[in-house]
């Protein structure tokens, strides 16, 4: 082999991996482009979502006022009172991260929550969405809120094949609950 074949083989493996590169940085460019003009997107689809949870929560609910130090915190101002925090509520269920939005009064009843996002199996976890499940929330305090397999009316049901999405949403709006209780009790309110 002379040493001009040499030459060019090397040449060859060094246009390849520039070639990689190019592509590498090329593709690296398109995808924070499409970021870009999709994120911001997002995030407002999201806030459309928690928006719209949070007025069917409470019915007759004349503003949602920010609370003070508390991201993602409202108070839900009916008749021209307080009647609940509105707060942020997640945790891990089968597929991934619940996220959730609740309503809690200041003495740690739920009012009503609504699930914004989830990943849970269809058919099975997203039965959490049905206000036929989360109706079995309303009006109950965190020592309620405990997931059993057979009906009761104290407890949380879980889902048929759904136990550990139950679990998800009940440990997320029980820790909510007891977040708005020790909040209020900060704050100087009463239980």
């Amino acid at each position: 082999m002379s040493h001009d074949a040499h030459g060019e083989q090397g040449n060859s493996a060094i246009k390849i991996i520039i070639n990689m590169i190019l592509a590498c940085l090329l593709s690296g460019v398109v995808i924070a482009g499409a970021f870009s003009f999709t994120e911001p997107v997002a995030i407002k689809q999201r806030a459309l979502i928690k928006k719209q949870a949070m007025e069917v929560m409470i019915e007759g609910v004349e503003e949602f006022r920010p609370v003070a130090g508390k991201e993602e915190w409202y108070e839900a101002i009916k008749g021209g009172k307080m009647v609940a925090y509105i707060v942020p509520a997640q945790n891990k269920g089968y597929e991934g991260v619940i996220s959730m939005v609740a309503a809690i009064e200041p003495d740690g009843k739920v009012v009503n929550f609504r699930i914004t996002s989830h990943r849970e199996t269809p058919g099975l976890g997203d039965k959490a969405l049905e206000l036929k499940y989360i109706n079995q929330y309303v009006g109950k305090y965190p020592d309620a809120l405990v997931v059993v397999k057979h009906p009761t009316d104290e407890n949380i049901q879980a889902l048929t094949g759904a136990t550990i999405t139950s679990r998800a949403v009940t440990n997320g709006i029980k820790r909510a609950s007891l977040e708005v209780i020790e909040y209020h009790k900060q704050k100087g309110g009463e239980q």
